[in-house]
């Protein structure tokens, strides 16, 4: 095999001492060499700074690191064996050089190594070739073989019906197989997969990346990478950030179309025409992937627009006309005033998740950008609610104008929004009248949800909802809310105390909280209830709890939710809002259990019972938003403990 692009075999008699970059010892080019006879040698030296970047980057848990001291660990045994002569020399770098690899610091130092030493340099970096030869350093520029078109070994686990291979030391490997609504979890083979066989595939997928312009790093942390190779999105998984060694890789089943999915002629109609803002949702798994690729060949083939993406990880599977980004810097908000400067007609932003997308999502369809966000939702409204509690309400409709929710593969909910002024459901008073995000059931037209702001909160209302409490004579459910809205925001001054609240009129609520609370909630000459009053956007009127006839000290719990559901084994969600968390008593006989939240049937979250039987979720987490949501709306939260 040919290594050398730069070498003149009149030139081997000359060459005595080599040094190696870090680029040839993690190809395990000298290795490979050595093994070939292809020169003459004396001496092997390495420098320094090509073991302070390995050791750096193999404590930083990124795999390259390991495989170059893999390397150096076969130059040291030929060395033992008397086969060769290697010694290590020069300056070792500090933690800020090694920091400025890129920019050339540590090939500067690796450079001068050579020149030191009168020996020849070897690299299979170009630009370290030239800066070489432009400094009248011996080089020897060592081509990299183009591996590109070579087939994983991963992939001999997928056939046509694999959508994710599952691999992890001490466990057979997994495949799931099927279509979305249809998956199956099956073994692949009866052997466990070992440590030992599990970096060898890393070792090959990461070699990959280093070869193969499709294949590409996304993700190179302390223990987790994310490598995007053509059509397999691969994560790999090491100790401490797992327990054990992991490579999970996920592929498309299969490409469709559009048509596949049996859309209306309306809601074809409005892709075509109407539709510029458009949110994707699901459940994980529930194919919204499979569809924003359907929906981006479309606009891009039949439409004949310009659709551009933006992923991290890149692993949606588009033609090569859709190009697509990753965050440019490591931000996603750089990438998009890139493409505010392309100016597609349409962007595919999968997935949006923190505060941070939805604002770039926001910007861009400001500037006049069609958009297709993905969003993970258990419920239809839920992808439209985390956008409402983000961004200023009045805009929605300009930012989401059309809402596709999926379910198994299938498209089970399609809603649009509209801005009207008028009385929110449950509420009577002509005066209450204000801005009010309508969300309609797209084919039908019937209203779902309304979404409105009452003194400083955004309610999301279900339409249903109040007007079931409406048959039934019940406590508006408006009014139900807005009374748990101050208790959560009273309970944020006061988290110990236990607080009633009752709705007295529209501009007025009273607050009944224990008698030793009083002075802290009121505050130095009112400031404390002044503020909460601005904040909740309704005067409150304070009395002590004990004035409540029905008032029992030892039973009396306004923190205990009793879901209309079922919970599993008859047990009781209770739970206290401090200004920091969401906690939730699971009793001392569940400590160390592993249980599932579901809200209102669907999967939230997995988690196990603390010291005390409590569970403490972070105030602003996402999971604790739709917690204390469910809370206010009444829906039934289930909590199921695992056998």
């Amino acid at each position: 095999m040919d290594y050398f692009e730069d070498y003149n075999n009149e030139n081997e008699d000359k060459m005595e001492k080599i040094v190696p970059d870090t680029s040839v010892v993690i190809e395990g080019t000298i290795s490979k060499i050595l093994d070939q006879n292809e020169f003459n040698y004396s001496e092997i030296i390495v420098p320094e700074a090509v073991v302070a970047e390995l050791e750096y980057q193999t404590n930083k848990g990124h795999l390259i690191g390991q495989k170059g001291l893999n390397e150096l660990k076969k130059l040291q045994k030929l060395a033992d064996s008397g086969k060769i002569a290697i010694t290590f020399v020069g300056k070792r770098p500090n933690n800020y050089e090694i920091s400025l690899s890129k920019t050339g610091e540590i090939d500067a130092i690796i450079r001068d190594v050579a020149k030191n030493e009168l020996a020849t340099l070897i690299t299979s970096d170009k630009i370290q070739s030239e800066v070489a030869k432009a400094q009248a350093i011996n080089v020897i520029y060592v081509k990299q073989e183009d591996r590109s078109n070579e087939e994983l070994s991963l992939s001999k686990y997928f056939d046509d019906e694999t959508m994710s291979v599952h691999l992890k030391e001490n466990v057979v490997p997994m495949a799931k197989k099927g279509k979305p609504g249809n998956i199956n979890l099956v073994k692949l083979e009866s052997r466990l997969s070992t440590y030992d066989y599990l970096e060898k595939l890393a070792e090959e997928i990461i070699e990959k990346s280093r070869h193969d312009f499709k294949t590409y790093l996304e993700v190179d942390e302390k223990g987790a990478t994310v490598v995007q190779s053509r059509e397999y999105r691969i994560s790999i998984a090491t100790p401490p950030f797992s327990e054990g060694m992991e490579i999970t890789a996920v592929r498309p089943v299969a490409e469709v179309s559009l048509d596949d999915y049996k859309l209306s002629d309306k809601l074809f109609d409005r892709l075509r025409n109407s539709a510029h803002g458009i949110l994707i949702s699901g459940s994980p798994g529930a194919g919204k992937s499979t569809f924003a690729q359907a929906i981006a060949k479309f606009f891009s083939e039949e439409m004949n627009q310009i659709v551009k993406t933006m992923e991290s990880p890149r692993d949606l599977q588009v033609g090569d006309e859709i190009t697509q980004y990753a965050p440019l810097d490591g931000d996603m908000e750089k990438t998009a005033d890139i493409l505010l400067l392309v100016r597609p007609d349409f962007t595919i932003y999968d997935e949006l998740r923190k505060n941070h997308d939805f604002n770039i999502f926001a910007d861009m369809r400001l500037a006049g950008v069609g958009m297709i966000g993905v969003v993970h939702a258990n419920r239809p409204i839920d992808s439209i609610q985390r956008i409402a509690a983000r961004i200023e309400l009045g805009i929605i409709p300009s930012i989401v104008d059309t809402t596709l929710y999926i379910e198994d593969g299938e498209i089970k909910a399609i809603y649009e929004t509209n801005l009207t002024v008028k009385v929110p459901s449950g509420m009577q008073e002509v005066d209450l009248a204000r801005p009010v995000i309508e969300v309609r059931n797209f084919e039908t037209g019937d209203l779902k949800n309304e979404i409105y702001t009452y003194g400083e909160q955004t309610i999301v209302m279900d339409v249903d909802l109040v007007q079931d409490n409406s048959k039934d004579n019940k406590k508006s459910a408006v009014d139900k809310i807005v009374e748990k809205k101050v208790i959560r925001a009273v309970k944020k001054v006061v988290p110990k105390a236990t607080v009633v609240a009752e709705l007295i009129s529209n501009d007025r609520i009273k607050i009944y909280i224990n008698e030793k609370y009083i002075p802290k909630i009121i505050g130095k000459n009112g400031k404390k209830i002044d503020d909460l009053e601005r904040k909740v956007g309704i005067s409150i009127g304070v009395e002590p709890i004990e004035s409540l006839a029905n008032y029992n000290e030892n039973n009396s719990n306004n923190n205990s939710y009793k879901p209309e559901g079922q919970i599993n084994n008859s047990f009781e969600l209770t739970y206290e809002i401090s200004s920091k968390h969401l906690i939730l008593n699971l009793g001392y006989e569940h400590i160390g259990n592993e249980f599932d939240v579901l809200v209102k049937d669907d999967y939230l979250f997995t988690g196990t019972v603390g010291k005390k039987g409590l569970v403490k979720l972070k105030q602003g987490l996402e999971i604790t938003d739709i917690l204390l949501d469910a809370i206010d709306m009444n829906i039934p939260i289930v909590v199921k403990f695992k056998s």
